[in-house]
């Protein structure tokens, strides 16, 4: 059931149940996405994307909010980087990269290895399974363990496991890649 019809303020003024949501979430869905996408503008987009599919979708004070909003992050991140690189294959181009932003001066090679390296690690993040990605992006997003076992609908136990697979499935992924 959608709930698009419900008002953006209550009657007194107040921020809506959705508006503090919202305002409660944004800046760690956006960091989530950004983890994953490392633009800035695209991390916002999803997250606004999510956003907009959980409140066309679910009540704004179900317990569940918090774990869906970042489930639904890494997942909306991840296609957007599985998008990039079907339309880069289609298009027979280069996979361009997202220079990171930097507050002071860096070492050029530097910061072009670094770019280069982040981009390894997207292409490979999107080559394994999506549980697995999803896994390492909620966690090295910052996320707690407990977090991360919420939004993926998993017990904390399983949460440490997950992450030891993701990660060697990643570091094959990368040696791969490198071979």
């Amino acid at each position: 059931m959608a709930y698009a019809l419900r008002e953006w303020n209550d009657v007194d003024g107040e921020p809506s149940t959705f508006d503090r949501l919202f305002l409660d979430q944004y800046e760690r869905i956006a960091a989530i996405a950004f983890r994953i996408l490392g633009d800035r503008d695209e991390a916002e987009d999803v997250a606004q994307d999510v956003f907009y599919s959980y409140y066309r979708q679910h009540q704004p004070d179900a317990p569940y909010a918090a774990a869906w909003l970042a489930r639904a992050a890494a997942h909306t991140a991840l296609n957007v980087i599985r998008g990039r690189q079907r339309r880069s294959r289609r298009e027979e181009t280069v996979h361009g990269e997202h220079a990171a932003i930097h507050d002071g001066p860096a070492d050029p090679e530097q910061s072009a290895l670094e770019a280069e390296r982040r981009s390894e690690v997207r292409e490979a993040l999107a080559r394994i399974g999506e549980k697995q990605a999803a896994v390492l992006a909620l966690r090295y997003s910052g996320l707690s363990y407990a977090e991360v076992a919420a939004a993926l609908g998993v017990t904390i136990g399983q949460v440490g496991t997950m992450l030891r697979r993701a990660e060697a499935a990643l570091r094959k992924e990368l040696i791969h890649e490198t071979h």
